[in-house]
């Protein structure tokens, strides 16, 4: 692959949205060639499997289903949206990817590392980030900060103790994948940008 690949990870609320249209402002000021995409999302396809997700009414999807469908459209979206802006050289960045599966679903839901990685093998092997930038704030903390959940959305009302191991998941990966970074949030919105971009040229993405 030609292009870089960088991926935000993070607890609900966590700033991620915040953090990427900040950092897109810096990139396209410094003329870099890139896309912002997100996950589960991106194409249309996996915007449609997104809605299922999230859907706060489809309170009897299993935790398997869950799982499978959140791979589903990260193929989808790799296939489409990805791979052929990466193929392009272009520096792609995604909110949210694998790393949210295995902290979802493989910690939190009880699946199981080995099962959710199984079921996403392509973006851990061949596909796997370049850089993951995960936002260190504990769940709590970032549920205060957005002034509490979203109640249209079925993920984020799963409850405390849920997002609590959510972000246990998080740390236990921190000591395995050597590509995911944190990125500590004290202080400003613009301060943590800043440390973001400085890791970004620290590690030769940009």
């Amino acid at each position: 692959m030609k292009g870089k690949f960088i991926t935000f990870e993070g607890c609900e609320g966590s700033g991620k949205s915040t953090q990427i249209r900040l950092l897109s402002e810096k990139l396209a000021a410094a003329g870099v060639d890139f896309i912002v995409t997100r996950e589960p999302g991106g194409s249309a396809i996996a915007e449609q499997i997104r809605k299922i997700i999230l859907d706060a009414g489809n309170t009897a999807m299993c935790d398997e289903c869950e799982a499978l469908l959140y791979a589903a459209a990260r193929i989808q979206h790799l296939k489409e949206i990805v791979v052929p802006a990466l193929e392009a050289g272009k520096l792609v960045i995604c909110d949210r990817y694998v790393h949210s599966s295995l902290a979802y679903q493989g910690y939190a839901r009880g699946l199981g590392e080995e099962y959710v990685a199984g079921i996403n093998s392509l973006a851990l092997g061949e596909y796997a980030p370049d850089l993951t930038l995960f936002l260190n704030i504990a769940p709590k903390a970032a549920f205060e900060r957005k002034h509490g959940a979203d109640k249209n959305d079925r993920m984020e009302l799963q409850g405390q103790a849920f997002h609590d191991k959510v972000y246990e998941g998080y740390v236990a990966q921190l000591k395995k994948y050597p590509y995911i970074c944190a990125v500590e949030c004290g202080g400003t919105k613009f301060e943590t940008n800043e440390r973001i971009f400085s890791i970004l040229k620290e590690k030769g993405i940009i």
